[in-house]
């Protein structure tokens, strides 16, 4: 019998007289960059595979004939590579040539001008005439929503077409082929597409430019503040483009995102929602003592998670200081989650990050509606169903044909059975030759067909989804905001850890909002507020707020520094890209007689016993490296200790949510009244149900419809969805200010739909 033969971990060769070491497999580009050596590329883009287009990346080998593409050509052992000579100059200046036929001589009045690849290149190979020509073609400019499509100005590199493809999974970007008539297409409806601007980031060139944006600076005007989304706990890198005064514009404004686009991704949030900062706010002493005032007598203090850690810290010294307790409504059940995962894991953290889901060849969703909840995880998932050819399954009592391109199972469960499905899972997933006898037991001990029946997950799913594991490896199971205020969140969360203990699955856990998880790790919260007390960006009977609407101002999260805890447990640092010109949290705390200068004075002192690390903030790198990796911030220690739980909870009987029931969801682009505020994606709220809620609840599509949910009072235009099925409707609510912050119920609920008229009359 053969031995299966074994690859080197490591390959050792030399480029332009310097010898380097790289992993097996990397390519001759790849190894370069890593080792700080220059080849030009114009079609290739590190986040996804090569392109292979351009051939400016060419290199020539000892010993092989002709020049190599180094974009696809794997290092080898012992290989001599030139990046540089006569003939490599002379085919890059004959490709920058033809890339430069009949292109418009526009530089003048394109947006991309001062940051144009092709603008560069053309300097950088000498290109000063031109030895080609072709017939002009009629190529008018094409609108797509946030984005505008100048044909004239597209080079066809395919940067656009592949990002949509492999790293958003919309698909929404093709290429119509016709030789030098080529051209990009939009297949898709503009409402069926992620409208994210990706596709926009990576054009090399002018020919994708943000519609909103065009013609309104040059690059070269503008200051790149860097700083961390603050909508979703993806906390994305980006930069806010600052164009300081001028006689038009006194103040200095926000006028786009741009993103480090060759290794990281932004949504349509937060590409397009950047104008959300709280203008005009004063410095009135009469506002700061009654500011101070309102937190001496405090019951309360109710905040919500867009909020900095720092900031978290202080309201946490305050509470000390006072008497007052903490709640945060948004945290609280996912700091429950927490615990009782830590409790029966064992583990500070969940193990999986984007990198293990965009990995995975087996994903498993729970109790999150992926595309509107976290579009970044979403994205990851997509990119492992191009590249790994991954399995989804996708568990949710709603369906969603957005990811009809990456499930390939959906399992339909009962809303408000989560706890069954999750032991259910667990019954399915564990490895019983790993588990402790105890746990052994407890599953054995289930109710399977009861737990089936009332969660409507039938057995022959759960054997689909077993076949699903035959054979694969790299497992990764998420989860999301409609466990953490589910009635048994902590059982659920056991379960969940001993599935990921007991299992080949790793877990990922999405935080509901922006630093849930650093809220979460910092502060001791209760459950609900009590007595006087004080809104942090949340109802209270003194409000301070950061949209401008309270008895105190604050400052939003484009106005100030400080760091957020995201997903993958990264602590990341946001700098403030906009002046803010009234109190902040530290004012109130030098008032009460605490000794703060700035917020950031903080940073060094978050908890360390949470896993922070004792870091100055002007001390957190920034940036990601010529080979992609990341130096944002750091990331939270990941700590094992001994688990105190055994075994979960058996399960209780299943809560029933019959007749007319409401999704609590927001649409994508839209996570807050922050989002709502700016002036791109300020769209109507629209409760949409399916023909079955329609019938149950005697609507027709238009109808404006008053209900009440989570205690707030509603009132919606009713829009008919078609892509919907059984009795169930979607509410969003980031049209409800404060309030919105403050919602800590499950998701679904049963509700009566009243018409406005029938009401008024």
């Amino acid at each position: 019998m053969s031995e299966t033969r074994r690859m080197p971990e490591t390959v050792t060769l030399t480029i332009d007289g310097k010898t380097i070491t790289t992993k097996w497999g990397t390519t001759i580009l790849q190894a370069a960059r890593e080792n700080g050596i220059y080849i030009p590329t114009m079609c290739y883009l590190s986040k996804v595979e090569p392109i292979g287009s351009c051939r400016m990346c060419v290199v020539e080998v000892d010993g092989v004939d002709g020049m190599i593409l180094s974009c696809q050509e794997k290092a080898v052992d012992g290989a001599v590579i030139r990046t540089n000579s006569d003939e490599l100059f002379a085919e890059r200046q004959k490709i920058m040539k033809l890339y430069d036929v009949n292109h418009p001589l526009e530089c003048g009045v394109c947006d991309k001008s001062g940051e144009c690849d092709l603008q560069n290149k053309t300097l950088e190979f000498r290109v000063d005439r031109q030895d080609f020509s072709a017939r002009d073609q009629h190529r008018p400019v094409k609108n797509w929503g946030f984005i505008s499509y100048d044909p004239s100005l597209c080079i066809m590199c395919e940067k656009c077409v592949r990002t949509c493809a492999e790293i958003i999974g919309d698909d929404a970007l093709a290429i119509e082929t016709g030789g030098y008539k080529s051209t990009i297409v939009n297949t898709r409806d503009l409402d069926d597409c992620a409208q994210c601007g990706e596709c926009m980031a990576v054009c090399p060139v002018g020919a994708l430019v943000s519609t909103d944006f065009k013609y309104t600076s040059n690059a070269w005007e503008l200051d790149y503040v860097p700083a961390s989304c603050a909508h979703c706990s993806a906390g994305c890198q980006l930069y806010y483009n600052v164009k300081h005064s001028s006689i038009e514009n006194p103040e200095p404004k926000i006028y786009r995102v741009t993103n480090d686009f060759e290794f990281s991704t932004l949504c349509g949030a937060g590409r397009f929602g950047y104008d959300f900062e709280n203008r005009g706010a004063t410095r009135n002493p009469e506002t700061l003592a009654k500011a101070a005032e309102a937190f001496r007598k405090a019951e309360t203090i109710r905040f919500a998670s867009v909020l900095s850690n720092e900031e978290a810290l202080l309201l946490s010294r305050i509470a000390e200081k006072t008497g007052a307790k903490l709640v945060c409504d948004e945290a609280r059940g996912f700091q429950k989650f927490l615990r009782a995962y830590r409790g029966m894991s064992g583990r500070s953290l969940p193990t999986a990050d984007l990198e293990a889901v965009r990995r995975s060849r087996v994903i498993l969703t729970l109790g999150t509606r992926l595309y509107d909840d976290a579009p970044m995880v979403k994205f990851a998932v997509a990119t492992a169903s191009r590249r790994e050819k991954a399995q989804m399954i996708y568990c949710h009592p709603i369906e969603d044909p957005r990811l009809q391109k990456q499930v390939t199972q959906f399992v339909k469960y009962e809303a408000g059975s989560e706890e069954g499905v999750a032991a259910l899972l667990a019954a399915t997933l564990i490895d019983r030759t790993q588990a402790p006898e105890e746990l052994r037991k407890y599953l054995d001990g289930l109710d399977i067909g009861y737990l089936s029946a009332e969660s409507n997950v039938s057995e022959e799913e759960l054997d689909r989804l077993k076949l699903t594991l035959w054979k694969r490896k790299r497992f990764t199971l998420i989860v999301g905001e409609d466990l953490y205020n589910h009635p048994r969140v902590e059982n659920i969360a056991r379960l969940l850890a001993a599935i990921e203990r007991y299992s080949d699955f790793e877990l990922l856990v999405i935080p509901p909002a922006s630093n849930t998880l650093g809220i979460a790790s910092i502060c001791d919260l209760a459950d609900e507020a009590t007595g006087y007390t004080v809104g942090v960006n949340t109802p209270g009977d003194y409000v301070l707020s950061a949209l401008g609407d309270g008895e105190c101002d604050l400052p939003a999260m484009n106005q100030q520094e400080g760091t957020l805890v995201n997903l993958e447990g990264r602590v990341v640092p946001t700098h403030p890209a906009l002046p803010y010109g009234g109190w902040e949290l530290a004012d109130i705390a030098r008032t009460l007689g605490m000794p703060i200068r700035e917020i950031i004075d903080l940073t060094p002192e978050l908890p360390t016993e949470a896993g922070f690390d004792a870091v100055e903030f002007d001390a957190l790198p920034d940036y990601f490296d010529a080979a992609g990796v990341e130096h944002r911030g750091y990331r939270l220690a990941r700590t094992q200790s001994e688990p105190t739980a055994v075994v979960p909870d058996e399960p209780e009987e299943l809560e029933s949510y019959d007749g007319t029931v409401l999704y609590r969801c927001n649409p994508d682009r839209q996570f807050s009244p922050f989002t709502a505020k700016t002036h791109q994606l300020a769209q109507e709220p629209v409760l949409r149900g399916s023909a079955q809620f329609a019938m149950a609840a005697k609507l027709r599509d238009g109808d404006r419809v008053r209900f009440t949910q989570d205690g707030i009072r509603f009132e919606r235009v009713f829009s008919i969805d078609t892509t919907l099925k059984g009795t169930v409707a979607i509410n969003p609510v980031f049209d409800i200010g404060l309030s919105g912050f403050a919602l800590s119920s499950y998701r679904f609920s049963p509700v009566k739909i009243e018409k406005a008229g029938e009401a008024d009359e």
